[in-house]
């Protein structure tokens, strides 16, 4: 079985959790009642989203969609642009930058240049806007708007991470928890994420027992998939295999919810690992780049590298005139992709293909 460790509750503050819990209990009745109004929409808008703060794999998981339909759609993925420098809406173009985008969104016009990226805190213009465009989407991917109940979408999936169970955890703040559990069943599937390559079929018998998802929503499981390294700036090693990191000193840089996995994935290769962690969506400033540098050059060994999530290498292009060559030709990223646990990802795809085809314009066209 897996070791999951005890999920840590601030129980000092559930006080203040119970009165958050009350304010979102009838905010989302508000909305059930009608009095919140919703706009629906004419074509299938999928929304991915969190059930809780902190990082559960949604990005991964938002390419993953948009890999599987883009050959036989026209995509659109919207969000809402967190911690961008830009207001309203905004349409990507390849000019744009993760200082007008977000380090998500940029991320995700950067390996699909040929879809549709927007961002917009208000997720009702920004597709009305996406709507009006001379060729506009056949799906939107509603990025990380579980809560946004403004729009209603065709499909709502919820990414839970395995080892922060949410049956265990609490309601903000003294735990991590968005809304209710019961807030689940607005959902047309859920997706148990992080899990491990091994996990063992008692362990999703647990899982799926405490979830207790309707039979109509579908559980699936995924694992996170590092598919080597990538050169954050152009050299002449641009790709490696993970096998290069083997016996390497690596300076970790992350801002992200949480660097385990990736320092679980580095001691598969070495022992040498230095981190230096900054908070989730982090924008780097001068100073930290002299941090960096300073601290990597302090390293004694010749086999160093610098190593950065995929969405860090987003934000850090910004200081390349900052950087020494040095630096530069050893800045590396680990790209991740998901995989599904067991035979899930057959079901899920016909799924997402099913309820596209019944809630496209036009469904003749889109038989597979």
């Amino acid at each position: 079985m897996i070791n999951i460790p005890p999920v840590h509750i601030n129980k000092w503050l559930l006080p203040f959790s119970w009165l958050y819990g009350l304010i979102v209990f009838f905010r989302n009745k508000f909305f059930d009642w009608g009095i919140f109004k919703q706009e629906e929409f004419d074509i299938p808008v999928i929304c991915i989203g969190n059930f809780t703060v902190g990082g559960t794999g949604k990005t991964p998981h938002t390419e993953y969609l948009v890999r599987l339909l883009k050959e036989k759609y026209r995509i659109a993925v919207l969000s809402r642009g967190y911690k961008r420098k830009t207001k309203g809406f905004i349409l990507a173009t390849p000019d744009s930058t993760c200082r007008d985008l977000g380090d998500e969104p940029f991320q995700i016009k950067q390996k699909f240049p040929d879809i549709l990226v927007a961002v917009d805190a208000d997720r009702r213009r920004g597709i009305n806007r996406l709507l009006s465009l001379d060729t506009p989407p056949e799906v939107v991917i509603l990025d990380d708007a579980f809560q946004h109940r403004y729009v209603k979408p065709s499909f709502s999936i919820v990414l839970s991470d395995c080892y922060r169970p949410i049956y265990e955890d609490s309601l903000l703040p003294a735990g991590r928890l968005r809304e209710t559990v019961s807030g689940l069943n607005r959902a047309d599937t859920i997706i148990i994420t992080k899990c491990p390559h091994d996990i063992q079929p008692i362990d999703l018998r647990i899982i799926s027992h405490n979830i207790n998802a309707f039979p109509f929503q579908g559980l699936y499981f995924t694992s996170l998939a590092y598919k080597g390294l990538s050169a954050v700036f152009e050299n002449e090693n641009k790709e490696l295999p993970l096998e290069y990191l083997t016996g390497k000193h690596i300076l970790l840089v992350t801002g992200i919810a949480s660097p385990k996995m990736i320092l679980k994935e580095l001691s598969k290769y070495t022992d040498n690992v230095e981190s230096v962690s900054y908070p989730d969506h982090y924008n780097f400033k001068p100073k930290d780049i002299k941090l960096i540098t300073d601290k990597f050059e302090a390293i004694d060994a010749d086999n160093k590298l610098i190593l950065v999530t995929e969405k860090d290498a987003s934000r850090l292009v910004l200081f390349e005139g900052q950087m020494d060559e040095n630096i530069k030709d050893k800045l590396y990223y680990l790209p991740i992709e998901i995989t599904f646990v067991d035979k899930d990802k057959n079901s899920f795809n016909e799924k997402i293909f099913k309820h596209v085809r019944e809630n496209s314009g036009d469904r003749s066209i889109y038989k597979r």
